[in-house]
């Protein structure tokens, strides 16, 4: 870190610059210390500013105010320094003018940033009147140097200003919280989050204080001064790391913030800020709650003393299960309810709440824990306790912060244990929206709406609850979870068969997915392999609605009428098979469609590639609008080298993206003419904007073909011309052979990032290592993509075992 200064006296710019220099590379002292440390320092520097100043221009009624963070005494390395000149308007305003500017041009001769106002007191409380973030930074007012009597003066009027204002100012603080949170998202779930803005962050624990300051309400003490702490520790490393007056913990840079907090990584550091940011929005919610409660009771008790003849209203309490009833639009505990002796009541109450579409309370909460604590769950949970978690899990939306509150309090991790592993556990993955946790509480809110649709709906929501337990622990997260999912499944009652069940979905929640994106449904040993992992009908059912559960809760990315209508098609056929109906062998010399036997024609007429677009139906999207699926792309041309790569990198120049694709050869009848025909059939869709003609497409394909156009070439500038993070490297591509492969082709799948001309330098790779491409499945997520493609040598054969590992190593390095 530098510092722009000029060589003064030890009092003045030079010494402060070197004597803060100093503060900030000492590596012992950090955190709380060195923040208090470097506010003194601060004081002292500018109170010998103003001091000077103040005598020079014979001021007396005039104070420096330190407002805001720096009120606070939160001062970061490259924090603002807000301050406030306060005089009582006895000195002439130019004397006052001089006095500012003999602090400010130090100030900004350091190059710090400065927020600065010149005030009268009037003047400072009627601007705080109009501008609510004047306001909330004089309740932090502190006095720096001067008239301590007038800054003290100031403070008290402020606060009995707020005070006074606060039935009218909560809410529009509670809006501005809102509306901020709305543009900079949840702070708990971001992988690049701003620590300051978003919800959860140092704002909110600012806005708190400001509740907690109006003498309404307060926000829950327990943990919040500890992840304010934790915040504004990051903040400082990461203004150490980087030299800059930044608040965004940018992917770039969490290693190094990591190493400066001396964590262990990256995703250390993100599932403690996480955890911080937690606690800081659930303190949140409670506290808007208690607000929005107080306002309300108070626009009331007017009318209804006056109802009731002067006597105070009695809050009704409507029962909603035994021991648990709403009042005041929460659910509490009943008067008779004693949860020591009742281990169900937290469940019953949490579902209770949940269904009723209720907040429960942070006292009945807080009950509930202390009572578990003491007598816990027996093992394995009686039948009424697994009712009650899935009946909390199937209620929906209102089964989240009913979640929350439980985990705040510790309850979740000591019903479920191994929950402490997957909590506030980031997933660095930009198609994923959330962290593990709240990913399995958002699948079981989307599998509650297919309830409806399987036989068996407890095993559904508990599954989909424990479809990703697995993330906590090292290797394949399906193959742990499903021995975690074994021992939770038993712990909460379930019988052997049930446990059997939930196991096989856990184990097997991608296998649908998977499959229908990167496998050809028409062979039928994929089908046979998909069949004998689900084992019955009842299973593959619910694996079908898990499977889209789990999509939908990742993210937009994930899911799409495209995806569903593949996996449905799986289904289907799978669920055939398990009737009893053997999967129809595909004849590989089958005959061409009759518009297929026209195109081929027309191109073995010419001698040069014939194309057709043809829209595909379109499937209702959750808005209730058409959500296209894509364009069938027919391509026919006489058989020569280099088909797959140019038709895939002219598809990459005009921005399309491939599905799906098939090619194959076909023979014409003699009298139309000899020579072998290539057919193509893909399934493409535009990235943005419209289709591209046919016209055009086919005039680019000709030139790829003939070498006039330099494929290879656009799309590297298209490549370089993509913006990358600084700091953030892709891994490196991974090819490898199927092992549940095909009795048709050798199965080739492709691992890598996803980039323009992919597809294309994948068939370049092929047709060097002379080999055939059947068909090709083009899976996408974020950035990575999964190319899976059956391949035959020459005469159509599947490779050997051989043949198939060097062409796995051929392709992958051709893609590094």
């Amino acid at each position: 870190m530098s510092l722009d200064v000029t060589e003064e006296t030890e009092d003045g710019p030079s010494g402060y610059a070197a004597a803060r220099l100093l503060l900030l590379t000492e590596k012992e002292r950090s955190g709380p210390p060195r923040r208090a440390a470097l506010a003194k320092l601060t004081d002292e520097w500018l109170s010998a500013l103003f001091a000077a100043a103040a005598l020079e221009q014979g001021v007396r009624g005039a104070a420096l105010v330190a407002v805001g963070g720096y009120g606070r005494g939160e001062l970061s390395p490259r924090s603002d320094l807000d301050l406030l000149l306060l005089h009582d308007g006895s000195a002439s305003p130019a004397a006052v003018a001089a006095i500012a500017d003999r602090i400010w041009y130090p100030v900004w001769d350091l190059g710090l940033a400065l927020d600065h106002s010149v005030r009268t007191p009037a003047e400072a409380r009627k601007t705080a009147g109009e501008d609510l973030k004047v306001q909330l930074g004089l309740l932090d007012a502190r006095p720096v140097a001067g008239d301590l009597g007038l800054v003290a003066s100031l403070r008290t009027a402020v606060l009995a200003d707020w005070r006074n204002q606060a039935p009218r100012r909560l809410p529009e603080l509670d809006e501005l919280c809102r509306e901020r949170a709305a543009r900079q998202g949840e702070l708990q779930y971001l992988l690049e989050p701003d620590l300051k803005e978003a919800r959860g962050g140092l704002r909110d624990v600012t806005a708190l204080r400001a509740v907690a300051a109006s003498w309404l309400a307060d926000a829950p003490r327990e943990g919040l001064a500890e992840a304010r702490r934790v915040l504004l520790d990051v903040r400082d490393a990461l203004h150490l790391t980087t030299g800059r007056a930044t608040d965004r913990l940018a992917l770039q840079e969490q290693d190094q913030v990591a190493a400066e907090l001396g964590l262990l990584d990256a995703d250390a550091l993100l599932r403690q800020v996480y955890e911080a940011a937690r606690t800081v929005s659930y303190a949140t919610d409670v506290t808007w709650r208690e607000v929005s409660r107080v306002l309300r009771s108070r626009a009331v008790r007017p009318r209804l003393r006056a109802m009731l003849g002067g006597r105070p209203p009695q809050p009704e309490r409507t029962p909603l299960a035994e021991g648990v009833v709403e009042l005041d639009g929460e659910v509490v505990l009943a008067r008779t309810a004693r949860p020591e002796r009742d281990p169900v009541l937290p469940l019953r109450a949490a579902a209770a709440a949940a269904q009723s579409g209720l907040p429960i309370s942070r006292h009945a909460v807080r009950r509930l824990g202390q009572a578990m604590t003491a007598g816990p769950l027996p093992v394995p949970w009686p039948a009424e306790a697994r009712e009650e978690l899935v009946t909390l899990l199937g209620a929906g939306e209102p089964t989240v912060p009913v979640w929350e509150a439980l985990e705040a309090e510790g309850l979740i991790t000591r019903l479920v244990p191994d929950w402490e592993r997957v909590r506030c556990r980031p997933q660095r993955n930009a198609v994923h929206t959330w962290t593990v946790d709240r990913h399995l509480v958002e699948t079981a809110v989307k599998a509650s709406e297919l309830t409806r649709h399987v036989g068996r709906p407890d095993l559904l929501l508990v599954a989909a609850l424990l479809h990703d337990i697995g993330k906590g622990w090292p290797g394949d997260h399906s193959v742990a979870g499903e021995t975690i999912a074994r021992d939770v499944a038993t712990r909460i009652g379930f019988d052997r068969a049930d446990v059997g069940v939930i196991a096989t979905l856990v184990r097997h929640h991608l296998l649908l997915i998977e499959t229908a994106t990167r496998r050809d449904l028409d062979d039928p040993a994929t089908v046979a392999s998909v069949a004998s992992v689900v084992g019955s009908a009842g299973t593959l059912e619910l694996l079908h609605a898990l499977t889209e559960a789990d999509a939908l809760a990742t993210g937009p990315a994930a899911w799409s009428s495209w995806r569903g209508s593949l996996v449905a098609d799986l289904v289907r056929r799978v669920a055939a098979v398990l009737a009893g109906d053997a999967p129809a062998e595909p004849d590989d010399q089958a005959a061409p469609s009759a518009e297929q036997e026209r195109l081929a024609i027309e191109a073995l007429r010419t001698g040069e590639p014939v194309l057709a677009l043809h829209a595909q139906p379109e499937a209702p999207a959750e808005d209730g609008g058409p959500e296209p699926v894509g364009v069938e792309l027919l391509i026919a041309l006489p058989d020569q080298p280099g088909v797959l790569p140019a038709v895939a990198g002219v598809l990459a120049l005009h921005r399309l993206t491939v599905r799906a694709a098939d090619l194959r050869a076909i023979d014409l009848p003699s009298e139309v003419g000899d020579g072998a025909v290539l057919v193509l059939n893909w399934r493409v869709a535009a990235e943005y904007g419209s289709l591209p003609q046919a016209s055009r497409l086919r005039a680019d394909l000709v030139r790829a073909l003939d070498g006039s156009l330099d494929i290879r070439g656009r799309l590297a500038e298209r490549e370089a011309a993509y913006p990358r993070r600084r700091g953030v490297k892709a891994p490196p591509p991974r090819v490898a052979v199927a092992a549940a492969g095909s009795r048709l082709a050798t199965v080739i799948e492709v691992r890598a990032h996803d980039a323009p001309g992919l597809l294309h330098r994948i068939g370049r790779a092929l047709e060097g290592a002379a080999v055939r491409v059947r068909s090709a499945h083009v899976s996408t997520l974020g950035a990575n993509a999964v190319d899976t493609l059956y391949v035959t040598d020459e005469a159509g054969s599947p490779l050997g075992d051989a043949e198939a590992a060097a062409l796995a190593k051929s392709v992958e390095e051709a893609l590094r």
